[in-house]
């Protein structure tokens, strides 16, 4: 009848298997909050040419949303958890699993210690793990032990989304495109301004709306006060 039978390989199989058991055994809930990332953008604009030609592959945004994120889950510890039965582990490391897709699987290598590094050692992470997954050498082990999900769905033009949790950490957030919008930065003054939308799925055993509001805004405030950080890519 002009169908075409795809089989189901291994890799999504496993995903298949994954994503089944996250949405049938954890109770999602979904919030998204808006960030002003135009001072972001701004430095990132001014620096990407001087690592490209220093480092051998493009600055994305990417890096610097993980290392926001990063620090804020050291601020609040219990979204990088896991549920485990009788109790929660709130785990002391901060792994970041990032989701890296080829053309017919998605792969979910894990950045270590991701508190640990400045922007610039975060994007050389990305790019070495990218390019493993790109290359078919990604190991199970590169793979294992992330406690929490970062998901880079604005490189494919998304502006709003819910993540399925990988299981069993606590969340995944999704980081979305940047926009250019008109924005009233003050009364009656509008202003051409670069935003993001965060949009986190948590699992509700271990979290509720008021601990995931704090970290999502708090998350808001390491990227929109950018330069007041001093933030740099070394």
């Amino acid at each position: 009848n002009g169908d075409t039978l795809i089989p189901v390989s291994s890799v999504r199989r496993v995903i298949a298997e994954k994503m089944t058991r996250s949405l049938h055994e954890i109770p999602h809930a979904w919030m998204s909050i808006e960030v002003d990332v135009t001072d972001m953008v701004k430095y990132r604009n001014s620096v990407k040419d001087a690592f490209y030609d220093k480092e051998g592959f493009k600055l994305t945004y990417f890096p610097f949303f993980i290392e926001a994120i990063a620090k804020a889950l050291k601020k609040f510890p219990l979204l990088n958890s896991t549920w485990e039965g009788d109790y929660i582990r709130q785990h002391k490391d901060v792994h970041i699993s990032i989701a890296v897709a080829v053309e017919d699987a998605l792969y979910v290598p894990v950045i270590r210690h991701a508190d640990d590094y400045s922007v610039r050692g975060l994007a050389k992470q990305i790019n070495r793990l990218a390019t493993s997954v790109r290359e078919g050498t990604m190991t199970m082990e590169q793979m294992q032990g992330g406690t929490f999900t970062i998901n880079n769905t604005g490189a494919f033009g998304s502006i709003l989304s819910k993540g399925i949790i990988n299981h069993p950490q606590a969340a995944i957030i999704q980081v979305e495109s940047i926009v250019q919008k008109p924005v009233f930065i003050e009364e009656n003054v509008l202003a051409g301004r670069h935003i993001a939308n965060l949009c986190i799925s948590i699992d509700h055993r271990i979290l509720d709306g008021l601990i995931c509001g704090k970290f999502l805004q708090h998350v808001k405030f390491l990227l929109e006060n950018f330069e007041k950080r001093q933030m740099s890519v070394d």
